[in-house]
């Protein structure tokens, strides 16, 4: 039998940490423990994301997803294979705005490798009840190439060791994901519209979305690229974005943040219609 290698102590004494710090570091060391054990047990396993897009057309669905956002989450906590997941609503137009859309929801979540992310998002209950329900969804495997930051504490995109992957004519995918001071929230939405023209415009963008888990003050962007070159064009450039990412820095907007990079391994389903990435050579395009 493997031990968990993770031990915290209290900071303050080295000493085993107190009961009021207890709840807290079990949930980092979960966490951390259920990769680490997926690495030893299976040493060519690398943790893939998978990040899937529902839109609920009528109201009775858009009512039922809306309760889903609680009840899903009974069911994922028993889900022992997602190292990490998140519920998500999303923004509205470009989906980079305050003003929820109703219609369309997300499920992120992290697997210990490509196989069993394929895997579960078919054979999960979760996912296939709202997939029923859902006038059509979408789902894009992520292999990690960069993380940093946290997201409740942890990083969950943490790539395989060693040099970053070539990509291999893959696209790029960028998510990032922030807590905002709730003092700075206005300074940040005031400029948001900006950056969702900017981006809408962009004909690199392949595809682009805002969601979050609580509105206003817990943000995510996502967005896919065909290349490293387009997306730092977009967001480093003295535009809109590079302006707000300077202003963020400089003002301490976020309580926490997270900036990670994947290569794009595997897509499925349709959005608007039809399939929102061009398939790749292997893949079957959806029906």
């Amino acid at each position: 039998m493997i031990d968990c290698p993770f031990q915290f102590t209290s900071r303050a004494d080295r000493r085993p940490c107190r009961t009021t710090d207890r709840q807290f570091f079990l949930s980092l060391r979960d966490f951390h423990c259920k990769i680490f054990l997926t690495l030893v047990h299976q040493e060519a396993a690398i943790p893939v994301a998978s990040l899937s897009f529902f839109r609920f057309d009528s109201l009775v669905a858009r009512l039922w997803v809306i309760g889903q956002m609680g009840l899903a989450r009974l069911t994922l906590r028993q889900e022992r294979d997602a190292l990490f997941w998140k519920l998500c609503g999303s923004g509205t137009g470009e989906g980079f705005t305050p003003k929820p859309n109703w219609a369309v929801w997300s499920i992120l979540a992290v697997w210990p490798d490509e196989a069993t992310a394929r895997a579960r998002v078919q054979d999960n209950p979760i996912w296939q009840r709202w997939r029923a329900k859902a006038t059509e969804s979408f789902t894009v495997y992520l292999d990690p190439v960069s993380s940093r930051g946290s997201w409740a504490g942890v990083n969950p995109f943490l790539p395989a060791p060693g040099p970053a992957p070539a990509p291999n004519g893959l696209a790029l995918a960028v998510l990032t994901r922030a807590t905002i001071r709730p003092a700075r929230a206005w300074r940040f939405w005031a400029r948001v519209p900006g950056i969702s023209a900017v981006i809408g415009n962009d004909p690199n963008v392949a595809f682009k979305i805002g969601i979050g888990e609580v509105p206003l003050l817990h943000q995510v962007t996502f967005s896919i690229w065909p290349d490293a070159a387009a997306m730092v064009h977009f967001a480093r450039g003295d535009g809109p974005h590079g302006r707000a990412i300077q202003a963020v820095r400089d003002g301490n907007w976020f309580a926490e943040e997270l900036y990670a990079r994947f290569r794009v391994i595997g897509t499925e389903g349709r959005w608007n219609g039809g399939p929102p990435l061009p398939a790749r050579p292997h893949e079957k395009a959806p029906a």
